[in-house]
């Protein structure tokens, strides 16, 4: 071999191994889910398009972490176009594709799908076909950072769980990623496992079709139903299950999906889950799915509040409040089928809306359990742990993570909801909010912002509420107090940034009295400096100024 061959051979070498590296590396990032979030401003390709119905056909191959088969979606077109946009992440390979039974063309590119036609544009009705197979992304922090977890429960058993709030539906099924768009007429879902397990889904199980060692389970759901609850669960379930009545007569099973080895924990679950239910029917009205089940999977991660399956992961230990047995995770991710499946965020900008008052459900439930002092002390935790970083509603059109970032939507949004609560007094505040969870307007096919939900409570207390909705909702700020001594045992108290009327309750030498501060302040004699807001009802500080 001469030294020119060698170098030549060396650098073309040299080459190709640097070519390989830079696919791989384009490749990692083409495959690279962390950045991925669902929501934000939507295309004007979805705009077009109304999602109507979704069927999942999917085998799952336990062994070598895969799935297989397709998706059909069923949608309309409000106007003529030329190019149908769905999403899917670039884990999978697109085999085929049609629409209404056309084979169409199409471009998998950075987590999209890109479906066209060269003979005719689309409108209408339009039925598309996506086959399709891949490894799913594994779950780097379930359920915060989703995907599939692979798994096995303590006797060895296979174990599945599947989460995408964060990333969406994307990540293993190809839809319109995006929270102003529900399917209006549900999802049915085939999927096929080993015989010896068992997959939970939402809705109701229609059959299990079993044959050469395989079993598949079809399940349906009817109602409109959010892309990160379509999903499913696997593992060596057994099912218990109770059934129970509704608020209004209506008969549901409370149906759990418990390991097997955890087959003994069921009942007392169960239990739990009936009396949480009537908690919840008290101050939101009727379990919003009670065609279908009231439904709970345990699964290797903290829940979730898939619709009609919530997942439930807590190793079975409680809380007490009073003389009862609680679980925050439990009740948390239960609330959520009032508050985001059942009332909806219109986009993920509002999110405070289903995780503010899902958090003040739970003070809800500390007062009926505990008492009056069992509902300050959660409030008072709420309030302690609100970090002031960013406002709740940070501007419109956002995606899961400009919004989920800020954890105030959580412990801040539940603080709103206690402070509206002392403006406009229990007799408006409670029906108002059940009227939030019951009306058509606002429920089921029917999604919200927080102009709506601010709208709704104006209109009941007959007042003009959006400064206070702005002041709790798109700022940081916190009400600013001031106590200021000009006279003997007089005090003058003002709102030093001041953005409406507020009734304040004020302790003096004389007690406690609620008093309206407008914009002037008020002025009250007292033989001590008075005390402002002493429960604790606004966010505030006050100062003494001599």
């Amino acid at each position: 071999m001469s030294r020119k061959f060698y170098c030549q051979s060396y650098l073309g070498l040299l080459f190709g191994l640097l070519t390989l590296t830079a696919a791989l590396q384009l490749s990692a990032q083409d495959r690279d889910i962390s950045k991925l979030s669902s929501g934000g401003k939507l295309h004007p390709l979805q705009a077009n398009m109304d999602m109507r119905h979704y069927t999942l056909s999917l085998s799952v191959d336990i062994t070598n972490h895969t799935i297989k088969g397709y998706t059909e979606v069923e949608m309309i077109l409000a106007k003529k176009t030329d190019t149908i946009l769905l999403d899917l992440i670039n884990h999978y390979s697109v085999s085929a594709i049609t629409v209404n039974g056309e084979k169409a063309a199409f471009e998998h590119v950075n987590h999209k799908l890109f479906i066209t036609s060269s003979s005719e544009s689309f409108l209408g009705k339009a039925v598309v076909r996506i086959n399709y197979s891949g490894e799913p992304p594994v779950a780097a922090r379930p359920p915060w950072l989703g995907g599939f977890t692979w798994t096995q429960d303590r006797s060895g058993n296979p174990w599945v769980a599947i989460n995408c709030q964060k990333e969406g539906g994307r990540i293993f099924f190809p839809c319109k990623d995006h929270p102003s768009d529900e399917p209006n007429e549900g999802v049915d879902m085939f999927i096929t496992v080993p015989q010896n397990l068992v997959v939970a889904g939402p809705g109701l199980l229609q059959n299990v079709n079993t044959r050469k060692g395989s079993s598949t389970y079809h399940w349906k759901t009817r109602y409109t139903i959010s892309n990160y609850c379509i999903l499913f669960n696997i593992g060596k379930y057994k099912v218990v299950q109770k059934d129970f009545t509704t608020i209004n007569n209506h008969i549901v099973p409370i149906v759990f999906y418990v390991l097997e080895e955890d087959t003994a924990q069921a009942a007392k679950l169960i239990e739990l889950k009936a009396r949480d239910t009537r908690i919840l029917e008290k101050y939101f009205g009727e379990y919003p799915w009670y065609k279908e089940k009231i439904g709970i999977s345990e699964v290797p991660n903290s829940g979730m509040e898939h619709q009609t399956n919530i997942t439930f992961q807590n190793k079975f230990t409680y809380t007490r409040i009073g003389d009862s047995e609680y679980s925050d995770n439990l009740f948390h991710e239960y609330a959520h089928e009032w508050w985001a499946n059942k009332v909806t965020n219109k986009d993920w900008a509002h999110m405070w809306i289903q995780e503010g008052i899902g958090t003040y459900a739970e003070a809800l439930a500390h007062y009926e359990l505990g008492g009056q002092a069992a509902y300050d002390r959660i409030i008072s935790a709420h309030r302690r742990g609100i970090k002031y970083k960013k406002p709740m509603v940070g501007g419109e059109e956002l995606s899961e993570d400009e919004t989920y970032a800020m954890t105030d939507i959580y412990t801040k949004g539940s603080f709103f909801m206690h402070s509206l609560r002392f403006l406009l007094g229990d007799e408006i505040f409670f029906p108002t909010l059940k009227k939030l969870a019951t009306d058509s307007a606002y429920t089921y096919d029917n999604f919200v912002t927080s102009k709506d939900v601010e709208q709704l409570f104006s209109k009941s207390a007959n007042k003009d509420l959006k400064p206070f909705f702005d002041f709790y909702l798109r700022t940081t700020d916190v009400i600013d107090f001031t106590i200021k001594e000009v006279g003997y045992q007089q005090y003058q108290i003002r709102i030093n940034n001041f953005f409406m009327p507020l009734p304040v309750e004020i302790s003096t030498s004389k007690g406690k009295e609620k008093m309206i501060v407008g914009k002037e302040g008020i002025r009250i004699q007292s033989s001590f400096p008075p005390l402002v807001d002493p429960n604790g009802y606004y966010l505030k500080k006050v100062t003494l100024l001599p």
